[in-house]
């Protein structure tokens, strides 16, 4: 387990792309450490308070589905890249859990997997709701991919 910052150059008018890595077991106490670790990385592009609410409940909601869903309660870990680059913000929330059998279908809203009735079927919604673009790839058995951008400051 582990946190990395590093910054990059890149060539294209030296714009500067900053990014932070962590590995997170995949238990639900480690949602909330995600999202506040992500806001203060974030912070660094001044946002406005409510930018920052939706970042964290975005993250929030990909990690959740990391812990609940893709490890189904066993051991794992929650991979999370957030990349700072101008104004863009992407957050990638990834796990090697069971994957999603149709992805499609698990991003409409009120679609759960979930049994127990605990769970609402609503954080693909959530996340599309306060990011401004979501992408999800999963391969069943290998797990899921979230990716999450949003402009801050606009």
């Amino acid at each position: 387990m582990g946190t990395e910052i590093r910054r990059e150059n890149q060539c294209e008018g030296e714009k500067k792309k900053e990014i932070m890595r962590m590995e997170l077991e995949s238990l639900s106490e480690n949602e909330e450490f995600a999202r506040v670790a992500v806001a203060m990385f974030m912070s660094r592009m001044d946002p406005t308070m409510e930018e920052i609410d939706d970042v964290k409940t975005a993250v929030s909601e990909a990690v959740t589905n990391g812990v609940i869903h893709g490890y189904q309660g066993k051991a794992g870990i929650i991979y999370i890249e957030v990349a700072i680059e101008g104004r863009e913000l992407t957050v990638t929330v990834r796990d090697r859990g069971v994957g999603i059998q149709d992805v499609k279908k698990a991003m409409e809203p009120m679609y759960t997997t979930d049994v127990t009735g605990e769970r609402s079927g609503m954080g693909f919604s959530f996340m599309e709701a306060f990011m401004d673009q979501v992408e999800v790839l999963s391969t069943p058995g290998e797990g899921t991919w979230v990716t999450m951008k949003k402009q801050i400051g606009r």
